[in-house]
């Protein structure tokens, strides 16, 4: 039997509740990826070019540190990786996340949530940061899902 991990990162706890749902769901433990400087509501403003979350989507090379390094990945199969939609993509913490640990072997299903944009091409941009696992699309979970229809994706899911 495969062994599930939500892991999710969330700036401002919209991605948050839907990883805690979609970890009922799954039948899934919950892994919080969080930055060693946390982000302000400053931080966060996509309108300032100044601000840090703009200043680190403009530098895709850019890779904010973690505030720990302790996620169990080896005992996990499948891995839902949940994170806000930032420009088009993922945050570049989530580059950090798979940057530090060995994802070889794994199937990665992706999962976002958005104010407006869809997933674009974050599968190609993550890809070369976690070598040798499956990485698969997945999908906007935005909205208030419930439970049950979270179990209806985890199921659709199943190769």
């Amino acid at each position: 039997m495969s062994k599930t991990l939500v892991a999710y990162f969330s700036a401002s706890g919209t991605t948050e509740q839907t990883a805690k749902r979609l970890a009922e769901a799954a039948g899934a433990d919950l892994y919080e990826i969080k930055p060693a400087v946390p982000y302000t509501s400053a931080d966060l403003n996509w309108m300032d070019k100044k601000s840090r979350s703009s200043v680190e989507m403009n530098d895709r090379a850019f890779r904010p540190e973690l505030a720990d390094r302790d996620a169990d990945i080896a005992s996990y199969d499948r891995i839902f990786l949940g994170f806000p939609i930032w420009w088009y993509v993922a945050p570049t913490i989530i580059n950090t996340f798979l940057e530090n640990y060995d994802f070889a072997g794994k199937e990665i299903i992706l999962f976002a949530t958005s104010g407006g944009s869809g997933l674009g091409k974050t599968v190609q941009a993550l890809a070369p940061s976690c070598p040798g696992a499956e990485i698969r699309e997945g999908k906007l979970l935005n909205g208030n899902l419930s439970v049950n229809e979270l179990k209806k994706w985890v199921e659709s899911l199943k190769k």
